[in-house]
């Protein structure tokens, strides 16, 4: 049996050589990863006919903070910054892992490179038994010759979206149950990545959940309804396993999302699509996923494309039943806060993007983000009116400030980020200065950033077109 885990006794006994004896006082660690799930998307958060027990439980005994942003509005680099706590642009990743050609069109690698810092290898070294189930889109399932999550550091994995057998989407909560029995009987604390399908498109529905929501009129209102209670439900089969087995009070389980909801840049027929990775179900006529008031939606740098959930549990360390709408928690913060709460010393060689959040999560800090936040992608302009907030390039978020700017920056955007969190007022008129020294800011930022990817980063594909 684990014993409770004293956060100032395992950094101060923790050191490499002392792995086994401090291996005891680890608390286990489950991120669970949606994909596409909006701020909105959650009973606790509103909505008005979504049901989610088991993660409104989470919150009910954790902390809920409202002001998490991950490094992108899409998958594939928001899921980097998670993994390397380096911003996404530091690997050309700005965009979704697809076919080769799309990616050497786009100036990107076709995966992640393998000797790239990851937390699970970080954690592993530490002592930890890691594991990946759900969604990987570190690379893609179209590209066979892309690394296998395995060489990231991970024990054990079951993944799609990856080269290899593709694991089926749902069984994502069964895999993590037996590995957690495992670690348990092996007595070794875990690191679990969780990374769900839903609510990503193809949406792959079952009878159980439609009809649990039998009572909505619209079907693309109840497909959506259908698909993330099954998530929920997924989760708490996860939940109840920690109960079960004693392990709640020694388990950091944090819930968020890679970036804000799908949504269809015009009316569109419900109709069903085919997914390579994840098989048949309905396409984006049933993404209703909303963002409780942010602005925009997935692919967008706007809040609403990057402002998503994250609900902390860590009981007799996390404050329950709190909501903190104060501290800004960044994706590239929690492959530090993650090694801090482990133990685990970072290399010297290494320097995180991101900042341990301990205090942060523990209720016991107040103060401002002293390291500022940058954001790439690559954008149309001039702006599209169907999809009005999906113009930015450029971001950076400095203390209160947020300023966003198109590809070369001849228009800009300036919000106070704490004051106005839903962007209504842009205040570039009114606060020259702060632009001025933002954009001195970013522009710094963009020339430590690689002009093309490098590495043992490309297909065997890519090679026999040149």
């Amino acid at each position: 049996m684990k014993t409770r885990f004293s956060l100032l006794t395992a950094l101060l006994l923790f050191s490499p050589g002392f792995a086994t004896a401090a291996d005891a006082s680890k608390p286990n660690i489950i991120l669970i990863l949606a994909d596409d799930w909006g701020w909105g998307d959650l009973a606790c958060h509103g909505h008005p006919y979504v049901k989610t027990p088991n993660i409104d439980r989470l919150a009910a005994e954790g902390t809920d903070f409202s002001h998490f942003t991950v490094a992108s509005g899409v998958c594939s680099p928001s899921r980097t910054a998670i993994m390397t706590g380096h911003f996404p642009a530091r690997y050309n990743i700005d965009g979704h892992f697809a076919w080769v050609p799309s990616n050497a069109k786009r100036n990107m690698p076709d995966w992640l490179d393998t000797k790239a810092p990851t937390l699970p290898r970080f954690l592993q070294q530490g002592g930890y038994a890691t594991a990946h189930f759900g969604k990987w889109h570190l690379a893609n399932n179209m590209i066979p010759d892309s690394p296998l999550p395995s060489e990231y550091g991970y024990d054990s994995y079951g993944a799609f979206n990856c080269a290899g057998e593709q694991m089926p989407v749902h069984e994502d909560a069964n895999r993590t149950i037996a590995f957690i029995k495992k670690s348990h009987h092996e007595e070794k604390p875990f690191f679990i990545n969780l990374w769900l399908h839903e609510p990503h498109t193809p949406f792959h529905t079952l009878p159980k959940y439609e009809w649990r929501f039998r009572s909505i009129e619209k079907e693309a209102d109840r497909i959506y309804a259908s698909v993330l209670s099954h998530a929920d439900d997924r989760i708490g089969q996860v939940l109840r396993t920690l109960d079960d087995l004693k392990l709640t009070e020694n388990t950091l389980v944090i819930f968020t999302s890679d970036n804000g909801p799908a949504r269809a840049a015009r009316p569109t027929k419900l109709e069903l699509q085919y997914d390579t990775a994840t098989g048949a179900g309905w396409g984006i006529g049933a993404a209703k996923g909303i963002t409780g008031g942010r602005k925009g939606y997935k692919s967008a740098l706007f809040e609403g494309g990057i402002g998503v959930p994250f609900i902390a549990r860590w009981p007799g360390n996390i404050p329950a039943g709190k909501v903190d709408d104060t501290s800004l928690i960044s994706a590239v913060d929690i492959l530090p806060t993650f090694c801090s709460i482990a133990g685990v010393t970072l290399p010297a060689s290494y320097s995180p993007d991101g900042v341990s959040q301990v205090e942060a999560l523990m209720g016991k800090k107040t103060s401002m983000r002293e390291k500022p936040l940058f954001w790439k992608m690559a954008t149309p302009w001039p702006v599209q009116k169907s999809k009005p907030y999906h113009w930015v390039s450029w971001a950076i978020v400095d203390q209160n400030w947020k300023l966003m700017s198109n590809r070369d920056s001849t228009y800009l955007e300036l919000y106070d980020i704490e004051a106005d969190p839903y962007e209504k007022n842009d205040l570039k008129n009114q606060q020259p200065e702060v632009v001025k020294h933002l954009l001195a800011k970013l522009a710094l930022w963009k020339k430590t950033l690689p002009p093309k990817p490098s590495g043992n980063v490309f297909s065997a594909e890519r090679a026999a077109k040149h």
